[in-house]
């Protein structure tokens, strides 16, 4: 009995590594991403929809994870990011923070300027 559930906590633990290595590829291979509810033509929450929108403003392209298609993703990127809410934005490798801060960047202008510069560099 305990070494079955010892097999399954390491399984746990194993998911668990395999998919913040997964979350750490998927920021350091693109420039800008966007972790949200949804997609940006079909957000699933008003959050999603406004940080998405701030995006697509910027005129640039820009990489997003739909967490409800990818459950993993949604448990394990709070580890991953320290940071317990979604959306989520980062920007080359890093985070930038959640739908207040992407709307106080995008309505300041500064949100533009870090997209641009992000999508020259890449």
């Amino acid at each position: 009995m305990k070494s079955a559930k010892l097999k399954e906590v390491l399984l746990a633990k194993t998911q668990i590594m395999e998919t913040l290595e997964e979350i750490k590829a998927q920021v350091r291979e693109n420039p800008i991403l966007l972790y949200m509810k949804g997609s940006p033509d079909a957000p699933q929450c008003g959050f999603s929809a406004q940080a998405s929108q701030a995006l697509m403003s910027c005129g640039e392209r820009f990489a997003y994870i739909d967490i409800l298609a990818n459950p993993e993703i949604r448990a394990n990127l709070p580890q991953f990011s320290e940071w317990p809410t979604f959306p989520q934005l980062f920007i080359d490798g890093e985070l930038v923070g959640g739908c207040d801060i992407i709307t106080e960047l995008y309505d300041s202008g500064e949100l533009e300027s870090m997209i641009k510069a992000a999508s020259t560099a890449e």
